[in-house]
């Protein structure tokens, strides 16, 4: 049985910046190539997926790096030829390094309609932001459906939620900003939102991970633009949480992947990025795939990010620099 086991910290020497490196695991094949990738996905989650990669191809081994998104982008500049695959839920900064030339094109996949982008960055998933909420919280209590309803909970009753709200930190989290960012867009109720967010002292998170494991202790009773498909990965914190894709609009991002242009192993990166995206893992048949497929998703009631060069509107410095001091004026008091 292959299985993983954890590579000591000192192997990082090769990386400038090891220290944003939150875990690294090797997957195991026979004596072969080993592919190294570089994920904003925790190890736990996608660990599956490698499995069936290596079932697939015995003689791979699979170095797994995992980093925040907005770290994913100072590693590859600090050391571009450490890895060979890049794959991130931060849209935009894959986008950017793509359309910096630093991707590799893979003229020979297959791609959907809006999934891939010239070739070189390939969308794998559908997930949708959502509001996940303490069952127990919210016990006898209206569950809020809508942005707008969710902000007439909050301000009903300011006293129950104050503190124990929780977002992501879009200064620090490459997928908080995308995500931030695409909501501001669509609508001003993000930013009403925000300012009771802030009023009632909200948290602030790199992670959903994160903000998932206070939901169940109880020490938040609101989290906003989680990704739900965290949740659905760990089936124990089912009963003590409550997840809601917002009615009035559900932010959808798209995981992708890319080959960087310096790799050595091209063949096997792209074989991995085909196994991604291959039509086999359409959702009736992959029940045990961790992440909710394109396939298996119904597009037309998400609103999904564009994998298309608006998603570098807001990486513009003085763009950025403005939406953050909004973002700061709403939520940091």
């Amino acid at each position: 049985m292959r299985g993983f086991v954890f590579v000591i910290a000192c192997l990082w020497g090769a990386v400038a910046n090891a220290a944003a490196l939150e875990d690294r695991q090797t997957f195991h094949g026979e004596e072969g190539v080993t592919l190294r990738v570089l994920s904003s996905t925790d190890t736990d989650i996608f660990a599956p997926i490698l499995e069936g990669f290596i079932a697939r191809n015995p003689t791979v081994s699979v170095d797994y790096a995992v980093a925040g998104s907005a770290d994913i982008v100072t590693l590859i500049a600090e050391c571009p030829d450490c890895f060979d695959v890049v794959i991130s839920s931060a849209m935009d900064l894959q986008l950017k390094l793509a359309n910096d030339g630093l991707a590799r094109r893979l003229p020979g996949l297959a791609q959907t309609g809006g999934t891939a982008w010239r070739q070189t960055l390939f969308g794998f998933t559908l997930e949708p932001a959502t509001v996940v909420l303490n069952r127990a919280a919210f016990e006898g209590r209206p569950l809020p459906a809508t942005r707008q309803e969710l902000i007439e909970a909050l301000r009903a009753e300011p006293e129950h939620f104050r503190g124990r709200l929780g977002t992501y930190d879009v200064r620090l989290s490459g997928l908080g900003y995308l995500f931030a960012t695409q909501d501001a867009r669509t609508s001003e109720t993000f930013w009403r939102l925000m300012e009771v967010f802030g009023n009632l002292e909200a948290r602030l998170y790199c992670c959903s991970g994160d903000m998932i494991d206070d939901l169940v202790s109880g020490e938040l009773y609101v989290a906003y633009n989680v990704l739900g498909s965290y949740t659905q990965t760990r089936p124990e914190t089912l009963d003590k949480v409550v997840v809601i894709t917002p009615e009035d609009f559900a932010t959808t991002m798209m995981r992708t992947a890319l080959v960087l242009d310096t790799t050595g192993r091209g063949d096997t990166a792209q074989a991995l990025v085909a196994y991604l995206t291959s039509g086999a893992w359409a959702a009736q048949d992959r029940p045990g795939f961790p992440l909710p497929s394109i396939g298996g998703a119904d597009a037309q009631m998400l609103n999904v990010v564009s994998l298309d060069p608006g998603l570098l509107v807001y990486l513009d410095r003085l763009k950025r620099a403005l939406f953050l001091e909004a973002w700061s004026s709403a939520l940091l008091r």
